[in-house]
C-alpha cells in the first residue's frame, strides 16, 4: 500500500465546520446590533411639492411653537400659551386629543432652534399618542 498516495488525499480536505460556525456566530451578532444602532423619528415624506393643507374652521389645527431659545408654546385656535416646559406641553396635547382625536398637529419650530429639540419634541408628541405630525414651513 502506498501511503504517500493516502496521505495526500486526506490534506485535500479542508474542514469547513469551524467556519461555518464563526459566521453563524457573527450573523447572530450582527442581526441583535443592528437595531440597537439605528434610532429615530418615523416622518412621511411628500414624493411630490407640498400643497397648503386644508384647514377646516370647524377643527383647527394644534400648533406646537418652539422658539429661538427653546421655549414651547401650544396654539389651539385663537387660544395662545405662555412659555411652558415639555412634559406641560404632553399633557396639553393628550387633553386635547381626548376630547377631539381629528384635530391635526403642527409643529412650527424657529430655523435656529437646534435639530435636537424638534426631533424632541416629536418624539415626545408619539408618546403623547399622536401617530402624524405635520411641519409648518414658510415658502421661499
Amino acid at each position: 500500500m502506498d501511503f504517500t498516495r493516502v496521505k495526500k488525499k486526506q490534506m485535500a480536505e479542508i474542514n469547513v465546520v469551524p467556519y461555518i460556525d464563526v459566521m453563524l456566530v457573527l450573523l447572530v451578532i450582527f442581526m441583535i446590533t443592528a437595531p440597537m444602532l439605528m434610532q429615530g423619528v418615523n416622518v412621511d415624506l411628500p414624493q411630490t411639492e407640498s400643497e397648503a393643507l386644508q384647514i377646516s374652521p370647524e377643527t383647527p389645527p394644534l400648533v406646537v411653537s418652539v422658539d429661538a431659545f427653546g421655549a414651547y408654546f401650544v396654539e389651539v385656535g385663537d387660544d395662545r400659551s405662555k412659555p411652558m416646559p415639555l412634559d406641560d406641553v404632553v399633557k396639553r396635547v393628550s387633553l386635547v386629543r381626548e376630547t377631539n382625536k381629528a384635530v391635526m398637529v403642527l409643529v412650527r419650530g424657529d430655523r435656529n432652534v437646534p435639530y435636537g429639540t424638534i426631533v424632541g419634541l416629536m418624539a415626545a408628541l408619539k408618546d403623547a399618542g399622536v401617530a402624524n405630525v405635520g411641519l409648518i414651513t414658510e415658502k421661499p
